[in-house]
């Protein structure tokens, strides 16, 4: 596997500053020749388009590493049953992904670069088809709202609850679609563990996007939603004595929450600590909540600091200079989770203090 994503990575070097052009030819391609796939997509398409770079690169990121790819994309199978996608539709999408790929790499294209696409992506949509397959579960739910909370000027708390039992584990997401926005999927984290009484919440931040604005700004009780199949894997070791570190930041708050939920129903013997950066100290939603976790389980300890507001009281500093001043920390779990840069910048400063990889579980919000 080694060779091919060396092969896949130069290969894709080729296009990489013409990204949107490989994707603006591929969806043009793949519409004219099978016009009845445009149902499947949303009518606004310029998100979509960085959508499908981005699992591009996940993709040849993750080739070096079969156990995660292999959960990544059985994953990715149950999930895109909600677009009522078959066997037929992974054909037809080859067919264009790769011309858009060979025609922007131009004449440094060759044979044996033709070859590891043709054979990666064989290998994507052949397990992307048996995880779909072994899903015996509905392609998506259908969710009442119950409750809807403005938390700030931009920040929503919700909960709905799925007419049919959703089965998913704290830590988990699933993608959402509204009837405000109809086929614009976007992927939220569940904020509590699973409850008898099926109600999920949900924490969302407006930043501009169809389906982020919508929850925000228009959602109400009563309105229905359609929930995709649950995904991700930050979820809580069962078999772990280490301590635990949650590191967050926006509404990555989110399944930081599930996951202290799941903690108060057994944990006893592993101290938590939970660390959490805003820009503002007024961006701290939900701050009683959390403090009365704390209240009641004196092995949770929580810090929360600022970047942008020198006379805040308490701890001031990017998250990862916060948590790097407290510790040590090597002998812990971590769980990460809020925007891409700041997740990115917490994982570098893990790999600086040694952290093994193993011990890390993180996800990347574009709405936090």
């Amino acid at each position: 596997m080694a060779s091919l994503s060396t092969t896949l990575k130069e290969s894709w070097a080729l296009v990489e500053d013409r990204q949107d052009r490989v994707a603006a030819h591929f969806y043009a391609r793949m519409f004219l020749s099978y016009p009845q796939l445009r149902d499947l997509f949303p009518v606004q398409m310029d998100i979509q388009r960085h959508r499908l770079l981005g699992a591009i690169v996940a993709t040849v990121q993750l080739v070096d590493d079969p156990g995660h790819l292999d959960e990544y994309l059985r994953a990715l199978g149950r999930d895109h049953r909600k677009f009522h996608v078959t066997p037929e539709h992974y054909a037809q999408v080859k067919a264009a992904l790769l011309d858009a790929i060979r025609t922007h790499a131009g004449e440094a294209w060759n044979s044996l670069y033709e070859q590891a696409w043709n054979d990666v992506y064989d290998l994507v949509a052949g397990k992307m088809i048996a995880g779909a397959a072994e899903d015996d579960g509905p392609p998506y739910w259908h969710a009442e709202v119950l409750t809807h909370e403005r938390r700030g000027t931009d920040v929503a708390v919700f909960t709905c609850r799925p007419l049919h039992p959703l089965r998913f584990r704290a830590g988990q997401y699933v993608s959402i679609e509204t009837a405000y926005q109809p086929r614009l999927w976007r992927t939220y984290s569940m904020a509590n563990r699973p409850r008898d009484d099926g109600v999920l919440e949900f924490h969302v931040r407006s930043t501009g996007g169809w389906v982020s604005s919508a929850l925000v700004r228009r959602l109400k009780p009563g309105d229905m939603l359609r929930l995709g199949a649950p995904m991700g894997s930050m979820t809580l070791d069962a078999t772990s004595r280490r301590d635990v570190v949650l590191v967050t930041g926006g509404t990555g708050l989110a399944p930081v929450k599930a996951l202290l939920d799941e903690l108060t129903c057994y944990n006893r013997t592993r101290w938590v600590h939970l660390f959490r950066g805003e820009r503002h100290g007024d961006a701290f939603y939900d701050k009683e909540p959390l403090d009365r976790i704390a209240e009641r389980h004196p092995w949770l300890t929580i810090v929360r600091a600022v970047s942008d507001e020198p006379d805040y009281p308490g701890e001031r500093g990017a998250i990862p200079d916060v948590l790097s001043r407290h510790g040590p920390w090597r002998n812990h779990d971590f769980y990460v989770a809020g925007s891409g840069p700041m997740v990115s910048a917490t994982l570098r400063r893990l790999t600086e203090m040694q952290i093994p990889s193993t011990r890390i579980k993180y996800d990347a919000f574009a709405d936090a």
